[in-house]
Formats: structure tokens, sequence, C-alpha cells
């Protein structure tokens, strides 16, 4: 009987700590994603807004849009 339990703590102190670290690493991992993503839907919301706004500017600049449609889009674009 002595035997069957020392079979379990040999595959524990063999190999069973690789798994382990294996886990923990992934959840870790998965936690700091999970984290940089949030962030990045609000980084990216951003990006896009001033890419938005230096179209815009840039189509008034040449002349394409009257400066009445400029404030209005620019207002739209900043709520």
């Amino acid at each position: 009987m002595g035997d069957f339990y020392n079979l379990g703590f040999e595959g524990m102190f063999g190999f069973g700590w690789i798994f382990m670290v294996l886990f923990w690493g992934l959840v870790i991992w998965g936690i700091v994603a999970l984290i940089r993503g949030a962030g990045y839907s609000d980084h990216a919301v951003r990006k896009d807004e001033d890419r938005s706004i230096a179209i815009l500017n840039e189509r008034y600049a040449k002349g394409e849009i009257p400066k009445k449609e400029y404030e209005e889009k620019k207002k739209s674009i900043s709520n």
C-alpha cells in the first residue's frame, strides 16, 4: 500500500511541476491579455477619431467641403 502513495509523489516531483508552471503561466498571460485588450479598445477608438479628424481637416484645406459642413462633421466626430 505504501508503494501506491509513492507513485503519486514521484509523478509530481518528476514532471508534474512543469504542468503546474504552464498552468499558472497561462492564467497570468490570460489576465494580462484581458487588461491589455480593455486598454487597446479605448486606444483604437481614439486613434480612429484622430484619423477621421485628420481626413476632415485635409478635405477642408483642399476646399472639398464648406466651413459649415466641416464644423458639423468635426462636432459629430468629437461626440
